[in-house]
């Protein structure tokens, strides 16, 4: 996974083409258009005439990759390991997950978020095989965590770099570190930038595997006719977690997918609602079971694990979303 990689043109010399396919990762080449700067690597707004489009599984449009796979199951583990379909599964939780998830949480938001930032203004990041990254920014940059790696490719070049403190991190990309752009209130403090990075292969692919579910239930969540206003799926640095949001200007909430922070320490779904006192929601009623905001969450823990995890979380999301 270190290797010079394009998503979307991996995936069009899979299917040939006879087939114009879609993926869930960013591809290059980098898109320089306001208001996003990045791709929407999913919109069927152009597809090849001579072609018809794959989509994720459960996505409307063209044929999915479910689909594509009935011909095709020699190929089921590439597109699972994708989380484009097939038979897609969690990881168990890893015991060390914590410490590498703060380690990558400031990486994310200290370095990367940063470096994307200086270029386009911008600084959500994404889901990509096996970790994040950023979207493809300036003359097809990106930065991502693979593993114990950070990968910087720039055009056709790809620079390898062993994940160790955030200060060698900020030298190997160029990027100063930067405590203020990508902040939250739940962001973790900078600390010591010398002071070593602890992560663990187990964990990091472990959160890529959480990143990889979450924007593919989030796709299909944000398809839907029902969510109005839906935004683009972007892993926020500051909270580090993907997440869009839905709703009018009296229903509108945010759906994601937490690593765990400081005060759920394991992995969980939320919706959390902007505005309950617009629509007379109690916060004291027990279906709104967020323990720190208006809202309603799904731990990894009760999850059922015997299904497809991208399907519980879209049921998940839609019938919050369909109570507001």
């Amino acid at each position: 996974m270190t290797a010079l990689r394009n998503p979307k043109a991996e995936a069009q010399r899979l299917v040939g083409n006879r087939f114009d396919a879609r993926v869930l990762e960013p591809s290059a080449p980098a898109d320089t258009e306001p208001p996003f700067f990045a791709d929407d690597p999913v919109s069927l707004e152009w597809v090849r005439e001579d072609a018809e489009a794959i989509v994720p599984a459960g996505m409307r449009g063209g044929l999915d990759w479910n689909q594509w796979l009935e011909s095709n199951n020699k190929h089921a583990d590439w597109v699972a390991e994708r989380w484009l379909g097939g038979e897609r599964k969690l990881p168990a939780l890893p015991g060390d997950l914590e410490t590498t998830r703060i380690a990558l949480h400031k990486l994310a938001m200290f370095v990367m978020a940063p470096a994307r930032f200086a270029e386009t203004g911008k600084f959500g990041l994404r889901y990509t095989l096996g970790g994040f990254g950023t979207p493809f920014f300036g003359d097809d940059r990106q930065l991502r965590v693979d593993g114990l790696n950070l990968i910087d490719q720039d055009g056709d070049d790809v620079l390898v770099h062993r994940i160790t403190s955030l200060s060698a991190a900020a030298e190997f990309t160029g990027s100063p570190l930067d405590t203020e752009t990508a902040a939250e209130h739940d962001s973790p403090q900078l600390g010591d930038p010398d002071e070593p990075l602890e992560v663990s292969l187990e964990s990091s692919r472990f959160l890529g595997a959480w990143f990889g579910m979450a924007t593919a239930a989030l796709e299909l969540v944000r398809a839907d006719d029902e969510s109005v206003d839906a935004s683009r799926p972007q892993i926020w640095p500051g909270h580090f977690d993907p997440a869009i949001e839905i709703g009018d200007e009296d229903h509108r909430g945010s759906y994601g997918a937490s690593p765990g922070d400081h005060s759920i320490n394991e992995p969980y779904l939320y919706v959390s609602l902007w505005w309950p006192d617009k629509i007379g929601v109690d916060a004291s009623d027990e279906a709104w079971n967020a323990p720190n905001f208006t809202g309603v969450i799904l731990k990894y823990s009760d999850f059922d694990h015997d299904r497809d995890p991208v399907k519980v979380a879209a049921e998940f999301w839609r019938s919050a979303r369909d109570r507001l």
